[in-house]
């Protein structure tokens, strides 16, 4: 998200459009990730109540960290692609070394290629 705002200065429209797009999914998915946090202290017998304001922080280190990504975005336009190439690898590694491995072992190795060639 610091680095759609960072990069806004290029083109202004397009990029604030961008990250504010980015900012509102972001928002969605600190829904399940609060859920994540809270619903096992529900489950260990804590009040939803004091359960959802324990999981409510688990979302306040974005906001500080696209604030940090913006201004270094700034700072060096020139080294993002470098820096959003070196993001991308690590996700295909994890990918690779992780999660296929995973499905494979859980004997639901087939399932994720049929069901994106399906879909084409």
């Amino acid at each position: 998200m610091g680095v759609a705002f960072g990069a806004a200065g290029l083109d202004r429209a397009l990029g604030v459009a961008g990250a504010l797009t980015l900012l509102f999914g972001i928002g969605i998915q600190n829904v399940p990730e609060g859920m994540a946090v809270s619903l096992p202290l529900v489950r260990e017998g804590m009040s939803r109540r004091k359960a959802f304001f324990i999981g409510q922080p688990s979302g306040l280190v974005e906001p500080v960290a696209a604030v940090a990504g913006a201004l270094l975005t700034s700072l060096a336009l020139s080294l993002l692609p470098w820096a959003l190439g070196f993001a991308a690898g690590a996700m295909i590694f994890v990918t690779v070394e992780e999660v296929i491995p995973e499905a494979h072992a859980s004997g639901n190795g087939d399932v994720p290629p049929w069901a994106s060639s399906s879909a084409l």
